[in-house]
């Protein structure tokens, strides 16, 4: 049994919107993420955070989510800015069970339970955004998000997932930054970040937490391991 987590498969099965376009790191991607998440159990709980499929809506998102369901490891998703697919948490579980997908669930408003760490987690804000109308107003709805998951830990150590990361060289999310320090985060794994933009992720510990990139070209397609 163990917890893993990656992010950004951005899987087109349906969409037309291949990967491969982007270089050679992302070739024959899906086979690869197929391989790799076969080698997990169904004791084991995988987050997905962002980005998950290139999907318009949850019909044309459907045949990756069936691929995903196939393995029978637990997944939690979180959303992404490509998500478009992504409804209200009451529709995509109806669709879920409408088509009988067993293994996916949803971060968002709530956090889920591993042992006795609490999992958290969120979409997050970018600094490039801030030029879109109602800024201020989509930051302090995700800062509220983040609030909320974190809270339902109930104290409990927490591993945080967000789909943008909240640092990286040269930039911060304060108030993000702010949001995680008020609480035990012990981990935050972030994605968002691919091809030349990797070389400007920061890891290590940071104000108590230790902050990881787990976006899937950077991961090689392996999903990384949290904890056991």
């Amino acid at each position: 049994m163990a917890l893993y987590a990656i992010g950004d498969l951005h899987l087109s099965l349906t969409a037309d919107k291949p990967m491969e376009v982007f270089g050679p790191a992302w070739e024959n991607y899906t086979a690869r993420i197929g391989e790799s998440l076969s080698r997990l159990t169904g004791d084991d709980v995988l987050i997905l955070a962002g980005d998950t499929s290139w999907g318009i809506d949850l019909n044309e998102a459907e045949a990756d989510f069936r691929f995903l369901d196939q393995f029978p490891c637990k997944k939690y998703l979180v959303k992404g800015n490509h998500d478009y697919w992504w409804s209200t948490v009451s529709k995509m579980k109806n669709f879920f069970a409408e088509k009988g997908f067993t293994t996916l669930d949803f971060l968002h408003n709530n956090c889920a339970f591993y042992g006795d760490y609490a999992l958290c987690g969120t979409r997050g804000w970018f600094f490039e955004e801030d030029q879109k109308p109602h800024n201020a107003k989509v930051l302090n709805r995700e800062v509220g998000r983040l609030e909320t998951s974190l809270k339902a830990a109930e104290g409990r150590p927490i591993f945080c997932f967000l789909h943008y990361p909240p640092l990286y060289q040269g930039y911060e999310c304060p108030e993000i930054l702010r949001t995680l320090a008020a609480y035990p985060v012990q981990v935050c794994c972030y994605g968002h970040l691919h091809g030349p933009a990797i070389r400007l992720r920061i890891e290590g510990e940071r104000g108590g937490a230790a902050f990881s990139l787990i976006s899937a070209d950077y991961l090689g397609f392996v999903p990384k391991k949290i904890c056991e």
